[in-house]
């Protein structure tokens, strides 16, 4: 424990460069680029781009790094926030396969806080408020001080298209770019690509459009898009997205807003850190508000003046523009949090008030909400609409199946938030260099991480809208959980994939064994109920109960926790003290979890099951979605590993699918034996009869 605090306090205390200092360093380091060969290329400086060139680099291969503007890199372009319910699970997965985003997150917060706390701990959700200054700073310095990793500032023009190699699958072979200013090719074994809103990018303010990606930014060149679509053939789709008006601090009221306070005790994302640098008498609060009728009045008057929001492009379901809100639920009152954008900022992001109308009928909406009443705007809102790649043309190790060497990460795979571009970033970052270097790809099972199921996801149904990660997504999110990332990931990723480093392996490793030793001696304490009942007077527990329990099937119960039982047999469990909470979370869900692995592992065993040819699926009595029930109609799998093989269907279809299956089975096999014994009794009833007739 001394060693992990030690690495916790040296990650948390160290000195980042001035960000002038870094712009500096990377130019010259950049003015200096001499190499025309690189193992791997990385487009794109954002939440994606980071991860995949700092994940190719850990992994091995000579990365370079190319983006518009060195000093947007790690840039929040939009809220200024990390993590979530589904999306704090990417970001903890994505810190044990060593990547960024979520020590970046520990640096750069000011406001952190458990969601969905009234639930279990399966599906909470580490969140952070962060500092936007800082999270760029870290990124930023970060990226600086990766070995094998080069970043240069530029605009890429076009991929480098040849012939493939007749021993790899794939149509096409990508071998570099050519960046816009004319400057020599720049070759490369794969290319990664983290165009997020850029490719093709429309801005939208009122009536107005310009191209672009992002405010303040040049459009990405019309070339890239032209390979893409024309050179290699690849179905694109467009998508929409938007962003809030930043609004003035002290022109807004907060009195008259309700105060969110941030958790007493801050939780760090990363495990390699005990706490976070933000102290927790330091943290900002923020604030909740309604939008009003005069809100909805706004839009409505306004909507002629919008194009953004007449077109049919479709934009994200789960965190909407007002102006999609109001004509989706009109007459309802909408949340607005007014979220702090730094510790010295003088700017509020007002969560839920994205919008795209004229400038001066934002100013006009968000002063008929009573703690903005007189508030003034610094940016206002707008609009982006951009290209993606149907996902389904990707492997699950997120190459282009009809290209050798190209890979796609982020909103260019159609998805949204920074936590789902960061997670696809270092996946295809992994293997884009594993390609390079000659190795084998690899994958993540929708069974071991979440970052599995948003692939999965991705590769097998594709997006009509942009794609967001939920809990409710994951089949096995009993096991998928924050608190275990590591034990699921860090290793596999150190032996396997080759992402991690030793240090934080080695750490990884001790947590394990800790945990088991820790596992092994509540197992061994047995106890009678009336004994226990002693040792726990608080703990409600049945009298009529008199049998044997065990420390874990005792801190199973809801009023039980680790540090109780650790008082009672400090000579036992008082060395694992540090791990209270995981144990706690570790009791609770191994008998589901164990249960689950039996299920699938039965599965496995029954992929030989026939599925009657009969079968009315959309009228079976058990929990398929209709998009599963189309497809085993349509199909019509004759077994059930036929089933597990079909794009679409998940593993928990699977389940419901082979319980029905196998019950119904059941059911008929005894009907027909009780049929047959039926038969038998009558029969023997009738000998009988026979018998004693006179012959």
């Amino acid at each position: 424990m001394a060693a992990s605090m030690r690495c916790a306090s040296h990650m948390l205390s160290k000195k980042l460069p001035p960000l002038q200092s870094f712009l500096v360093l990377v130019s010259r380091r950049a003015s200096h680029f001499a190499r025309q060969q690189y193992d791997v290329i990385v487009v794109g400086g954002g939440h994606a781009g980071t991860e995949a060139a700092a994940a190719a680099a850990r992994v091995g291969a000579e990365t370079l790094l190319v983006t518009q503007k060195i000093s947007t890199i790690g840039a929040l372009s939009c809220n200024p926030s990390l993590g979530g319910v589904g999306k704090g699970h990417l970001v903890r997965e994505v810190d044990a396969l060593d990547g960024l985003c979520g020590r970046a997150g520990d640096w750069a917060g000011i406001h952190f806080s458990i969601l969905n706390r009234r639930k279990g701990p399966a599906v909470w959700g580490p969140r952070a408020q962060l500092d936007r200054q800082r999270y760029r700073q870290f990124i930023q310095s970060e990226l600086l001080s990766t070995p094998r990793l080069t970043v240069l500032e530029g605009s890429v023009e076009e991929l480098l298209v040849t012939e493939p190699n007749p021993e790899e699958p794939g149509h096409h072979r990508i071998t570099g770019i050519h960046l816009a200013n004319g400057s020599h090719p720049i070759s490369a074994s794969s290319v990664v690509l983290t165009t997020g809103t850029f490719l093709s990018g429309s801005l939208f303010v009122g009536q107005t459009t310009s191209p672009g990606g992002r405010i303040g930014d040049a459009p990405s060149s019309a070339g890239l898009s032209h390979t893409l679509k024309e050179r290699l053939g690849l179905r694109t789709g467009r998508l929409r997205t938007g962003t809030p008006p930043r609004i003035v601090k002290d022109s807004v009221d907060l009195s008259l807003a309700q105060v969110n306070p941030p958790d007493s005790h801050p939780t760090p994302f990363s495990f390699l850190n005990t706490h976070t640098r933000c102290k927790p008498e330091e943290q900002l609060p923020c604030h909740l508000t309604y939008t009003t009728p005069g809100v909805e009045r706004v839009v409505r008057e306004s909507l002629h003046l919008n194009c953004h929001i007449q077109q049919d492009t479709k934009g994200p379901r789960y965190c909407p523009s007002i102006e999609s809100r109001v004509l989706r639920f009109p007459g309802r009152q909408h949340q607005v949090w007014l979220e702090p954008e730094g510790m010295t900022s003088d700017l509020l992001y007002p969560q839920g008030l994205s919008m795209t109308m004229p400038p001066d009928l934002q100013l006009r909406l968000i002063r008929e909400i009573p703690a903005m009443h007189r508030a003034e705007i610094h940016t206002p809102g707008y609009g982006v609409q951009y290209d993606f790649v149907c996902p389904t043309q990707l492997s699950p190790a997120l190459q282009v199946k009809s290209t050798q060497g190209l890979f796609l990460a982020g909103q260019i795979n159609g998805t949204t938030g920074y936590e789902e571009a960061a997670a696809q970033g270092l996946w295809a970052g992994v293997n884009a260099a594993r390609w390079a270097l000659s190795m084998p790809a690899v994958a993540l099972s929708r069974t071991e991480s979440y970052i599995g199921v948003l692939i999965d996801d991705l590769v097998s149904r594709g997006v009509t809208e942009p794609y967001r990660m939920f809990t409710s997504r994951a089949e096995f999110r009993t096991s998928l959980r924050p608190d275990n990332a590591d034990l699921r990931l860090t290793l596999k990723g150190f032996e396997e994939v080759g992402c991690v480093s030793s240090s934080r392996y080695q750490e990884a490793v001790r947590v394990r064994d800790s945990l088991q030793d820790a596992l092994t001696a509540l197992q061994a304490l047995t106890l009678s109920t009336p004994d226990w009942r002693k040792k726990l007077p608080d703990m409600r527990m049945s009298e009529a109960k008199n049998t044997l329990l065990t420390g874990m099937t005792v801190l199973q119960y809801n009023d039980v926790s680790f540090e109780m039982l650790a008082s009672n047999f400090p000579e036992h469990l008082s060395p694992y003290m540090e791990f209270a909470q995981r144990l706690k979370i570790e009791a609770v869900y191994r008998p589901h979890c164990d249960l689950q692995k039996k299920e699938t592992e039965r599965i496995q065993r029954e992929e030989n099951m026939s599925l009657p040819q009969d079968i009315d699926y959309f009228s079976l009595p058990v929990s398929l979605s209709q998009e599963v029930r189309e497809i085993l109609d349509r199909v019509r799998p004759s077994t059930l590993g036929a089933a597990t093989r079909l794009q679409g269907i998940t593993p928990a279809a699977i389940v419901h699918l082979f319980n029905y299956v196998r019950h119904t089975g059941q059911k008929e096999r005894r009907t027909h034996r009780n049929q047959s014994d039926q038969k038998e009794e009558r029969e023997e009833e009738l000998c009988a009869k026979n018998a004693s007739l006179p012959q």
